[in-house]
């Protein structure tokens, strides 16, 4: 598909695994019906609630930085409308994805059954506090800005688990791989991005 093809490869996202699963899912059927027709296009999506879905290659991107494996339990935090957690099923993985509005966790559950999207599992919740009856998670995913990582996520980070996230001010954040040694936190810092704040007990208050 067109937007694989100019929006994510050519900018550098090499994983194979990333590049079928984007080019499988059926984008616009993620997007409000009144932005269907831009649903293939390079920029964030306003959803509603003062929320986005965010421009395909930072999808395409984050995925490739939590490069998980099939099989492997995956953490979401911020459904949206549930279109990384259709990205991330699609690649093979079990994916509990946490919302804190129910209005948008119910359009994410009906999203993703029109898609027939299935490994997801979506609730309701803070997601600054994880999930912590399903922990261990192989990888953890925040798509929303971030002034730290939440203390809770990094408990139920699994060891060789990855976490990556955009953290910084509510203005501009810089994408985060971390990765959980025996030694200690593996940090690595990647390129400059912009979120909605993550709201939550260990977010932001507004």
């Amino acid at each position: 598909m067109d937007m694989v093809k100019t929006q994510i490869r050519s900018r550098g996202v090499k994983s194979q695994s990333v590049l079928s699963a984007m080019e499988q899912i059926p984008r616009h059927l993620f997007v409000p019906e009144k932005f269907t027709h831009l649903a293939y296009h390079d920029y964030p999506i306003p959803i509603g609630h003062d929320q986005t879905i965010s421009q395909p290659y930072i999808v395409a991107r984050m995925t490739e930085l939590l490069a998980p494996d099939v099989g492997d339990q995956v953490l979401e935090i911020g459904t949206g409308t549930g279109y990384q957690a259709a990205v991330l099923a699609t690649m093979g993985t079990k994916v509990i994805s946490l919302e804190r509005i129910p209005a948008l966790a119910e359009g994410a559950r009906e999203n993703l059954q029109r898609a027939r999207i299935q490994n997801v599992t979506v609730f309701v919740t803070d997601g600054t506090l994880g999930w912590e009856d399903m922990a261990p998670y192989d990888g953890i995913i925040i798509t929303a800005a971030t002034p730290a990582i939440p203390p809770p996520l990094m408990q139920q980070l699994a060891d060789d688990g990855r976490l990556v996230a955009p953290v910084g001010t509510a203005q501009i954040q810089e994408l985060i791989r971390l990765t959980k040694k025996f030694q200690g936190i593996l940090t690595e810092r990647f390129e400059g991005v912009r979120f909605v704040p993550l709201i939550g007990e260990y977010g932001w208050n507004t």
